[in-house]
């Protein structure tokens, strides 16, 4: 199997199996964001208008991340951890997904993702966090 015979809709889910959508588009735009989250998280992403990705089960299981700017949703398994897919600051009408958790997909078959330098997102307010250090 090559990463062109993956079916739309494509499937995934979270490491437990709680969560699962689709996508109802073939995987595109395969990266890597090196902003201050996605280089801690390190996995590929791909990208669907929001309107093309569903969540097909265990909506109530997802806990959402947010920061900063507070445009960005990073969206995690509230049991297994593993973050799905976000909303993306820099296009908030799509959501970049974990394509580890596609079915049938093959990490292997990714030979170079590019980064997406967002190193440049400011810091909106650090003093004004939410979070007590």
């Amino acid at each position: 199997m090559k990463i062109k015979d993956l079916k739309t809709p494509l499937r995934g889910s979270c490491h437990c199996g709680v969560i699962k959508f689709k996508i109802n588009t073939s995987l595109r735009d395969l990266r890597r964001c090196n902003c201050s989250i996605c280089s801690r998280k390190g996995f590929v992403m791909g990208s669907a208008p929001m309107e093309l990705l569903t969540i097909v089960s265990g909506k109530k299981f997802l806990s959402t991340y947010k920061w900063n700017s507070n445009i960005a949703e990073h969206y995690f398994c509230k049991i297994c951890g593993i973050n799905t897919h976000h909303k993306r600051r820099s296009n908030p009408n799509e959501y970049g997904y974990n394509i580890a958790c596609i079915e049938g997909f093959e990490m292997s078959w990714i030979e170079n993702a590019p980064y997406v330098d967002n190193t440049k997102m400011s810091l909106v307010d650090t003093n004004n966090s939410k979070i007590k250090k």
